[in-house]
């Protein structure tokens, strides 16, 4: 095995976490490289400096942050089809699940062959603007167009499979995957989808008209989305990470990305154990406290 690490940048609280993954992958005579900038934090180590092109060659990914690093991860790295393990020292924690106390379990459980395996399809976002392509960018939970200011509205047309399905104002659309109905698209009232659905959800936001709901098609849809004159510098992003500025006419494309990422999990992992702890579904109405 060959395990390439990579932190989370700009959050040196993370040392220790990265420290712990290094040593014991190091200590189990596998080959570890660890990306330049990670190993900025590690000065006190003697390790082997990769960049994210070189890391392209190992056969595991070590990420430890939080659920923002692994999209940054499954963007840059999907295409090379290399299993993506995550420790997280983020918030909710959905896609890197391995706690910092079960760091050297979780890696001894990965190096012994114990753990599951979930493929994760990703959207493939292009713009165009007079025909011509001018910006792209694969997104593992959602692509989102906007009206680029708070509290603006923004007009657009959505078409599927070429097929005019509505224009619509309102603040913008969330086109999510599976993987992304846990975050922005929840938020916005998207429907929660399995990871194993091959499904893409395309939520309005904040539409302005009380019969507006989510629509979910199968994977293989093509959809687009075309911004209107009002709002002045619309928006469309990929993860809430990559950015283009749209202008009146221009055209937003998503289908389905022509590679997954492979996310490894403790075998006792469950999606809807996730969502019991992270979305609060153990509480009941009406349930009486300890102190009643």
């Amino acid at each position: 095995m060959k395990f390439g690490i990579i932190g989370r940048q700009g959050n040196p609280q993370i040392q220790d976490s990265l420290s712990r993954v290094y040593r014991y992958l190091a200590e189990t005579s596998h080959e570890v490289s660890v990306e330049y900038d990670t190993a900025k934090l590690m000065p006190e180590l003697p390790i082997n400096r990769a960049s994210r092109e070189e890391l392209t060659q190992c056969t595991h990914l070590v990420v430890v942050g939080g659920d923002g690093s692994i999209l940054g991860v499954a963007r840059d790295f999907a295409s090379f089809e290399i299993p993506v393990i995550g420790v997280n020292r983020g918030g909710l924690g959905f896609l890197a699940d391995v706690s910092p106390e079960q760091i050297e379990d979780g890696l001894e459980a990965v190096i012994q062959g114990e753990y599951r395996r979930e493929q994760h399809f990703l959207l493939d976002l292009e713009v165009h603007r007079s025909g011509k392509r001018i910006g792209s960018s694969p997104a593992l939970n959602d692509v989102v167009v906007s009206s680029g200011s708070l509290a603006k509205m923004m007009d657009f047309s959505l078409y599927i499979n070429d097929e005019f399905v509505y224009s619509q104002y309102s603040d913008g659309v969330i086109i999510s995957t599976p993987t992304g109905s846990t975050a922005y698209s929840l938020s916005a009232g998207g429907p929660i989808m399995h990871p194993s659905l091959d499904a893409i959800a395309i939520v309005p936001m904040f539409p302005h008209t009380l019969t507006s709901r989510p629509l979910v098609v199968e994977g293989s849809t093509k959809i687009k989305i075309v911004p209107g004159s009002l709002a002045k510098i619309p928006q469309v992003s990929a993860d809430s990470q990559i950015e283009f500025d749209l202008q009146t006419g221009d055209e937003v494309h998503v289908c389905k990305y022509p590679h997954a990422v492979e996310l490894i999990h403790p075998i006792t992992h469950s999606f809807y154990e996730a969502c019991r702890s992270k979305l609060d579904w153990a509480s009941r109405l009406g349930q009486p406290r300890e102190s009643d």
